[in-house]
């Protein structure tokens, strides 16, 4: 296994190597209203006993380029002990400027729809599959980038630690690149919307979209329609936990 994990970590590394970097007006945004953040040194060998001893060593993180214009490491939040890990994409502008996951519109409406589905909130643990915020600037404002495999490959490795410490009965996976980190392949979303995987290792993956997909859709009635879809996912999400 340990053979497995450095070859991955070296095609990733690989990967990252070959993509295309920030533009030059990226760069000159960035260092005008976000100061660079100091070279940290790089978080290798954890030894982390807690997901909260796992947090403060990422915050070193260097395994992709992301931290680099990121205001921080925006790590998971929840119990140790949670018998569910929701995990979505990235931390969007909000997270990335609180240190804290699903604190934006998206989180607001997960919030919302888990309450209404009878899920408490702070007995769940809720994280990302990348943990730096992508984003490309416009004016003032930072639009988020979709993180590409590579970055999702870099970054699985906190994920992995997060599922051996936690040791949930269930992960949701909260849209395609969630599914993507924690199944290893693309995964058709709709498709496979409200089905239940289970990994090599025996963890459940339940797969379902990310709740800002409800705030794209711009129809009144529509949106209502995905809030509602959305809802009866996560009562499908409360009865396995329960099972």
């Amino acid at each position: 296994m340990p053979h497995l994990i450095a070859a991955a970590d070296k095609a990733a590394s690989a990967m990252i190597a070959r993509m295309q970097t920030n533009p030059p007006h990226h760069v000159k945004v960035q260092a005008r209203r976000w100061p660079k953040p100091e070279l940290p040194e790089t978080a290798e060998d954890d030894g982390a006993r807690t997901v909260l001893e796992l947090s403060e060593v990422a915050k070193a993180c260097r395994r992709c380029p992301l931290w680099r214009d990121a205001t921080q490491t925006v790590f998971g939040e929840g119990p140790d002990k949670a018998k569910v890990i929701f995990v979505g994409e990235q931390p969007g502008d909000q997270e990335d400027l609180a240190g804290k996951p699903f604190v934006g519109p998206a989180g607001k409406v997960f919030d919302a729809i888990l309450d209404d589905a009878g899920v408490d909130r702070l007995k769940v643990y809720v994280t990302n599959a990348v943990k730096h915020f992508k984003f490309e600037p416009r004016g003032k404002r930072r639009i988020h980038s979709k993180p590409n495999a590579g970055e999702v490959q870099a970054c699985r490795w906190w994920l992995d630690k997060e599922l051996d410490l936690i040791k949930p009965n269930l992960a949701v996976a909260l849209g395609a690149t969630a599914a993507q980190s924690l199944l290893g392949k693309v995964v058709p979303i709709m498709k496979m919307r409200g089905t239940v995987v289970e990994r090599d290792d025996g963890l459940r993956v339940f797969v379902t979209i990310h709740p800002s997909f409800i705030l794209r859709i711009r129809e009144p009635a529509d949106k209502q329609a995905e809030r509602e879809r959305f809802l009866q996912d996560m009562k499908a999400v409360k009865r396995l936990m329960a099972a």
